[in-house]
């Protein structure tokens, strides 16, 4: 296939990308992080509003940890919620409808979160916070699929990593916004919940200028004038023919079958083959170690021998490596490939998990150079986790099925993505005091596992059309 030159890049394009992602995957980064950082100061409220509750101002801390688990967690269970929804969502009221309804539980969640303080009530931020998972789970799904969607198959991959690019941004922000001299403080805690909002105004005031996803028009809606004049806005010319040609036969196509239901998905081997990919891709994604290793960060630097103070600045530096090493895979990941980004990225976190593993063990009483070695490995780890695992799972469901079947698998996927992270949330803990430092050689050995399955069932979707990989798994059905 002959590909075009990368003028399909342009002022629109780059405006409906910004407008999709920066109002959707914020809220996804920046809900994950901002719990971290003012963690102790609304537990001391909680433990305040609790003693008040009883008669005799006794609180079991148990209890004021419980509240405080429930509230981090709840989240992943909204995103698992809404996750499971995505598909009926992108059906019923298309790629750029859904992202825009979606903003009403961010609106709500705010309110929720940052009236809590004043309203006297922990639930408020337990039910907001269920709110943003909830919308954030829908984003998940949505919003990747609308970057594949409108963008050039020369640069599908580059335009799907941006959704990563900005959750990595929002966790920096949610992290410098956190610090003590900023809002990370008793009476400001609230302002830093609710701050989640403004992503979702401005979404609110620029999606509305960007087309639907034109794949959308044409292939659910069969509005093909519509679908052309969207095409046109996007690329910023006339001149579509080609794209609109190859469109009509993936149409045609579409046409021909009936529309996807879940137990399809199961018992079509055309279909059951890449979502058993895009599922294990997503596992090893959340499964990977960088929630463990981002835990330990803080405890590794100052080990080290930084203070509490500097510990946290170090742990803002890796957050800015992350954004860093993800907006270079963005120009990676359209040059070396899809697999070949996972391929280095989960051997490279494999092999720097493994000598992470053994710092760890000599890091207390050993030389100061194994520190600052505990150090740089924490670094490579995220510097590898960026390259690809990071942020390739998100848009390979989009790239893996065609629009009949994509809400489906996006559905289940990203529900997935959800629950793993879910139960790595709840099993890391219990696993990190029974096993310390040691807790990385369970990552290690399925980093390894995830090289392997990788190398043997990922195809390379590069530069290749819709109809390319369609036919690619068909032909391996048959086999």
């Amino acid at each position: 296939m002959v590909l075009k030159p990368i003028r399909s890049f342009n002022g629109r394009l780059a405006f409906a990308i910004a407008a999709a992602a920066l109002g959707s995957s914020f809220q996804h980064g920046y809900n994950t992080g901002v719990v971290n950082a003012p963690q102790k100061l609304i537990e001391e409220w909680i433990k305040d509003v609790e003693s008040n509750r009883t008669a005799d101002g006794i609180v079991d801390p148990s209890k004021v940890t419980m509240i405080w688990a429930i509230a981090v967690s709840i989240f992943c269970v909204g995103g698992m919620i809404g996750g499971s929804i995505t598909g009926i969502v992108a059906e019923r009221f298309g790629r750029k409808g859904g992202l825009l309804l979606n903003n009403i539980l961010v609106v709500l969640s705010a309110i929720f979160q940052g009236s809590a303080k004043a309203a006297g009530s922990p639930e408020l931020i337990i039910i907001g916070r269920f709110l943003i998972g909830i919308n954030s789970g829908i984003n998940a799904g949505l919003a990747p699929m609308y970057l594949a969607e409108i963008s050039p198959v020369n640069l599908r991959g580059a335009v799907g990593t941006v959704y990563q690019l900005v959750i990595t941004i929002s966790i920096l922000v949610s992290q410098i916004l956190g610090l003590e001299s900023i809002l990370g403080t008793a009476e400001k805690w609230p302002v830093l919940l609710a701050i989640t909002v403004v992503p979702g105004i401005l979404q609110l005031l620029t999606l509305p200028v960007c087309p639907e996803s034109p794949k959308y028009l044409l292939l659910s809606k069969g509005k093909e004038l519509e679908a052309q004049r969207a095409l046109s806005w996007l690329r910023g010319t006339i001149e579509v023919h080609d794209e609109m040609d190859e469109m009509r036969t993936e149409y045609e196509s579409v046409k021909l079958v009936p529309k996807v239901t879940l137990r399809e998905m199961f018992v079509n081997s055309a279909l059951r083959i890449p979502l058993f990919i895009c599922v294990v891709v997503m596992i090893a994604q959340q499964l990977s170690g960088i929630n463990a290793v981002m835990f330990f960060s803080t405890s590794i630097f100052e080990m080290a021998g930084l203070d509490g103070v500097n510990a946290q600045y170090a742990t803002l530096g890796m957050g800015s490596v992350n954004v860093l090493m993800t907006l270079l895979s963005l120009i990676l990941v359209e040059v070396a490939g899809r697999k070949t980004l996972l391929l280095v990225g989960f051997a490279g976190m494999c092999i720097d998990t493994v000598l992470l593993t053994i710092c760890m063990a000599y890091v207390k009483g050993g030389p100061v150079w194994v520190s600052y070695l505990s150090i740089l490995f924490v670094i490579v780890f995220v510097v590898m986790f960026a390259t690809g695992p990071g942020s390739i799972p998100w848009f390979l469901v989009s790239e893996l099925f065609n629009s009949s079947a994509r809400g489906a698998a996006t559905s289940l996927a990203v529900a997935v993505n959800w629950t793993a992270n879910f139960i790595v949330g709840l099993a890391f803990l219990p696993l990190a005091e029974a096993l310390h430092g040691y807790v990385f050689i369970i990552f290690a050995i399925l980093q390894a596992l995830f090289v392997l399955f990788i190398f043997r069932k990922v195809p390379e979707t590069k530069n290749k059309t819709m109809e390319e990989i369609n036919s690619m798994f068909r032909q391996i059905s048959y086999n």
